[in-house]
Order: C-alpha cells, then structure tokens, then sequence
C-alpha cells in the first residue's frame, strides 16, 4: 500500500521544494526546477514527471508575478523533464551528469534568445545576440551551479531513502 503512494509523495515533495526554494531570497538563477526536471523525469512516471516542474513553476510564479518569458520558461523545463524520462531510464551517474550540464546549456541558449528577440534590451543583429549571451554568463554560471548541486542532492536524497539494507542488524544487550 505504501509503494502505490510513494511516487505521488515525490512528486508533492518535488513541488512543495520547487515553490519554496524560489520564493526564499536567492542568488539570481539559482533554482532547483530544472534538478527538479531531471530528477522527477527519472524516477517518476511520465505523465506525472512533465506535471512536477510546471506545477511547481505555475504555483510560484502566481505568488511571485507574472513575466512575459514564463511561457518559454515553462517550455524548456518540460523538454528537459521529458528528456530525462526517455534518457535517465535507468540513471546512471554519467548519463545524469551529461543531462544536468546539457539542461543547463539549453536552458541559458534557449533562454537568452527569447530575451534577445522580445525585450528590446538588445539590437536584433549579431552583435546584440553576441552581447545578449555575453551579459548573461554570470546567470549561468548559478544556474549551472543549481542544477548540478540540486540535481546531485535530489538524487543522494532518492539513494539514501530508498537504500534496502542488506546486512542484519546486530542487536546490542543492554
């Protein structure tokens, strides 16, 4: 009985982590949704693994406001979610390393061009997207940062609760 309950305890916990760890004062860009992502995508089933980072995405972002990349935000971390349900099936660490750099590479590439191309920050020609990407480095920097750290917790996390002991353990007289 407690089995069948067990992925849905994830996935609230998942959700319950993402909200508060982006409403709590933090660096910029240093969030656990995409460690979320990966992680949700490994271990949870599909359909419930794609629902984990958005809900909690929709949910703190409702408290913290509304921006006009948060579409394209949401976009990249169900790709992501979903590249970790067909890649990390079974995790190994190299493959879970692999994806959590690439998340991270994809999500600043795809980010940054929607900055560029809908904020008017920037000149839409090569020197603008150049600079676009350039002023963005120290936001990846913390969010490479967050998903390697995120993800590596999430997943220690995962291994230590869910280890079977295999040794019996000794009873001491007292």
């Amino acid at each position: 009985m407690k089995e069948k309950y067990f992925p849905l305890v994830i996935a609230l916990s998942l959700i319950a982590i993402g909200i508060v760890l982006r409403i709590l004062p933090h660096p910029a860009n240093f969030a656990p949704i995409a460690a979320i992502s990966i992680f949700g995508g490994s271990v949870l089933p599909r359909k419930v693994a794609v629902w984990v980072p958005l809900g909690a995405m929709m949910i703190s972002d409702a408290i913290i406001g509304f921006y006009s990349l948060m579409p394209l935000i949401w976009i990249c971390y169900l790709v992501i979610a979903l590249a970790s349900c067909k890649w990390l099936r079974p995790a190994n660490f190299r493959k879970g390393a692999l994806l959590t750099v690439s998340s991270s590479v994809f999500f600043y590439v795809v980010t940054n061009f929607g900055v560029w191309l809908t904020s008017g920050m920037y000149v839409h020609n090569w020197a603008g997207l150049v600079s676009c990407y350039s002023l963005a480095l120290p936001f990846f920097r913390n969010t490479a940062l967050s998903d390697i750290i995120y993800t590596a917790a999430l997943f220690g996390i995962y291994a230590l609760a869910t280890h079977k002991q295999t040794a019996p353990v000794k009873a001491t007289s007292q």
